[in-house]
């Protein structure tokens, strides 16, 4: 617990495993997590339905282009178990700024931001941080854009931090913190190309 949301602290964090969320019982106190078991997607094991492969016919995918935007609507203090704080979304938005943090972008037909997710890469891995949807399938179809982008690029590992019932669906697996750090050495020291 503790520390702060400088860009060398978070990267450094994640180059170890580790990353950052508040509590809401702990006002204000940054607390780092490594969790064990945890959940990672295979970029081979993504689970794509016909549906899905549908639903991104209806949608146009950008990267890197709105951000501020992604991770504001990931931070929706309306959404349930919301955890990202005005300091996250600056904190982010700097490592974005920094060339760190991404986002992938799912717009609707008429222009309209209907899902998305962001999270930090270094070299072959991308840390997933969160995701959001305003339309159905769409925050779905940005995670299928991110895997795509991975394996054109060569990276690695897509960390999901935890395996939900709902990253299960798509394919996401746990594994021991062990496991994990093996990959992400492997990940860490990959020469993954820019997208």
């Amino acid at each position: 617990m503790g520390g702060d949301l400088e860009p060398a602290t978070l990267i450094a964090a994640y180059r170890h495993g580790l990353f950052p969320m508040f509590l809401q019982e702990l006002e204000g106190v940054v607390v780092w997590w490594s969790p064990n078991p945890r959940g990672i997607l295979p970029l081979d094991s993504l689970r794509v339905t016909r549906s899905m492969r549908q639903s991104a016919k209806r949608f146009d995918v950008r990267v890197d282009t709105c951000f501020a935007d992604v991770i504001r609507a990931c931070g929706d203090p309306l959404r349930e178990r919301g955890w990202i704080t005005e300091e996250f979304i600056d904190a982010y938005t700097t490592l974005h700024k920094l060339g760190w943090a991404h986002s992938v972008e799912v717009f609707d037909r008429a222009g309209q931001l209907a899902g998305g997710l962001y999270g930090v890469r270094i070299n072959g891995l991308f840390a997933g941080e969160s995701m959001f949807y305003s339309q159905r399938d769409a925050s779905k179809v940005a995670l299928m854009s991110l895997v795509r982008v991975m394996r054109e690029t060569g990276m690695t590992l897509l960390d999901v931090q935890w395996r939900t019932e709902h990253l299960e669906s798509l394919g996401a697996v746990e594994v021991d913190r062990e496991r994990y750090l093996a990959l992400l050495a492997e990940a860490l020291a990959s020469p993954a190309l820019q997208p």
